[in-house]
């Protein structure tokens, strides 16, 4: 799944063109090297998220295409924020 929709779809960013954004900005970091909109998320990866002065750092449980609200806190696993 590409990153700019993982970051939607797990509820971390509210929308996809936000998350677009901020990758083109270099602000998420895939595994602590800045990635592209388009790189795909792996289960296991530790994706760090850059938003002014937080810092949200979460490490990939699953990937499903069209979780429900519920179930979208079950994608990854926060690992700091700050």
């Amino acid at each position: 799944m590409r990153l700019d929709k993982y970051c939607k779809v797990a509820r971390l960013l509210k929308r996809r063109t936000v998350s677009k954004e901020l990758a083109d900005h270099e602000r998420i970091l895939v595994n602590s090297k800045p990635a592209k909109p388009s790189y795909d998320v792996k289960k296991g990866d530790t994706i760090t998220i850059l938003f002014g002065q937080r810092r949200l750092t979460v490490r990939v449980l699953d990937l499903i295409e069209n979780p429900r609200k519920e179930d979208a806190a079950n994608l990854y696993e926060v690992i700091s924020e700050e």
